[in-house]
């Protein structure tokens, strides 16, 4: 796996670690990476400030906070110019029930993962905003089913990958 940033295992154990535990003290942390305290939190700052670790956050259980729907959208636009993907882009920053979105190629121009109360809020949504937006041509919706994993976001690979 290729790593774009100077990353040594010991970085690489450190961003394993958070990604399955992001309320773990420095402490925990140093001990189960295999280094002192202060040495740890200094290579986590680090990590922080080149932008490698972006943030923290809670996970929620979207279904017992009454989110029982999640469904994406495949969105075509009429005209794919930059301005036309900007605006667009933009317009799903106003949407909360759109949860994340990529611009994406192939046969659609974004995909939007959509978490909703239930069926008849996203079916609102569908039609009174995003079919109505400018420029959306088509809107494919594809309703989960069950989710079967959930990993974290990427995959920290073992062993030496300094560049």
């Amino acid at each position: 796996m290729p790593v774009r940033a100077e990353l040594d295992d010991i970085d690489l154990k450190i961003l394993r670690e958070l990604q399955d535990d992001g309320r773990i003290t420095n402490v925990e942390l140093s001990e189960r990476v295999g280094i002192s305290a202060p040495p740890c939190l200094r290579r986590l700052r680090k990590l922080e400030e080149a932008g490698i670790i972006e943030g923290y956050r809670a996970l929620l259980n979207a279904p017992a906070l009454g989110y029982d729907l999640v469904a994406f959208c495949m969105i075509g636009l009429t005209l794919q110019s930059e301005v036309n993907l900007r605006a667009f882009a933009e317009k799903t920053l106003q949407w909360p029930i759109v949860r994340k979105s990529w611009m994406v190629s192939g046969e659609s121009d974004f995909l939007l993962h959509c978490v909703a109360t239930d069926l008849a809020t996203f079916q609102d949504f569908v039609i009174d905003q995003l079919t109505a937006a400018d420029n959306v041509e088509t809107v494919r919706t594809m309703l989960t089913i069950r989710q079967v994993k959930n990993d974290g976001p990427v995959e920290i690979a073992h062993g030496t990958t300094k560049t």
